[in-house]
């Protein structure tokens, strides 16, 4: 029911990964959702709106759909969640339903960051759900990054880079100096079998120096949507450029086939979701304007993060449980 086009959207995406042989299940407002029995329905008569204040309304709307969502986890019904709707409440959600991971302070969203030419994205987190941080939550978002690159994409040594305004190690506010010193600690990054490896700048987010970028929530957010912004515009310019005469649009047809696989690549379609990590169940976080494609890869996305079984790798790995 989340989203800004559900559910109709949703239903949409949920049919493309069925085609690929991915199980789901859906929730919400049966009189909303197909009752021919092609999916099974797991009832849920509220709906949390996109603008409501997320931790109260999970607390008072029990029987909305993120909320039944989180407890079909909980209860084993469902391996993993995807919600396009409200972020918070389905940050809240999961953390109210599912638990956190013993060990964690604070859960933080993951999300992937494309880097050209390279098999795996950069990780950076938080990308929103904590914005206000403490040192110590950074080292465990560092933590939490450095074992689900290795566990989802393979990284066997992640680098973790903490996001400053300047590489030096003097650099960056008083939380960022803090943090650095804690990261520079040994014990964790053998825990993890990560390194450190300093700070970076916004400028590095798409390069290949490190692995996972930690950063407080509110930071990485407006990181976050800056890089989307930045190449949305640019996109939309070379589109206008190709456009812009006959012999413009001539190359642009012999351009094709190269720029078109780079397009798909940074396409946010491609990536579908964030998970938020440090909760005990996989929870993957939509964008609410996301297409059926997007929705599509979302959903197979938690379908791997399931079976790969991440939420017991941190688990074994921050907590000992």
């Amino acid at each position: 029911m989340g989203g800004d086009n559900a559910p109709q959207s949703v239903l949409a995406g949920v049919r493309i990964a069925a085609e690929q042989g991915i199980p789901v299940l859906l929730v919400g407002q049966p009189e909303q959702l197909p009752d021919d029995g092609e999916f099974e329905v797991v009832p849920a008569s509220q709906v949390i709106s996109m603008g409501a204040e997320a931790a109260s309304s999970v607390r008072k709307m029990k029987d909305s759909s993120v909320v039944r969502a989180a407890e079909a986890v909980r209860d084993g019904r469902a391996s993993a969640m995807v919600s396009g709707g409200n972020t918070g409440a389905a940050m809240a959600a999961s953390l109210l339903r599912m638990g956190r991971i013993r060990g964690v302070s604070r859960p933080a969203i993951a999300t992937p960051i494309v880097v050209p030419g390279r098999a795996w994205p950069n990780v950076m987190l938080d990308s929103g759900a904590n914005t206000e941080c403490s040192a110590e939550w950074l080292v465990q978002f560092a933590q939490m990054g450095a074992v689900y690159c290795r566990d989802r994409w393979g990284v066997a040594e992640p680098r973790v880079g903490l996001l400053s305004n300047g590489e030096e190690a003097g650099k960056g506010s008083p939380l960022v100096k803090e943090a650095f010193e804690l990261l520079e600690d040994k014990t964790w990054q053998a825990r993890t079998g990560a390194v450190f490896a300093g700070n970076v700048e916004g400028r590095d987010l798409l390069e290949d120096l490190v692995d996972v970028i930690v950063t407080d929530g509110f930071t990485g957010n407006v990181a976050l949507k800056t890089a989307e912004g930045v190449a949305k515009q640019l996109i939309s310019a070379l589109l206008e450029a190709f456009d812009s005469s006959d012999e413009a649009r001539q190359g642009a047809e012999m351009l094709a086939p190269a720029l078109t696989p780079l397009y798909d690549k940074f396409n946010p379609d491609s990536v579908g979701g964030a998970i938020l990590l440090g909760v005990r169940g996989v929870t993957i976080i939509s964008h609410g304007a996301s297409s059926p494609r997007a929705l599509a890869n979302a959903i197979e996305v938690a379908h791997e993060l399931a079976e790969r079984d991440t939420v017991g790798s941190l688990r074994r790995i921050l907590s000992s449980e």
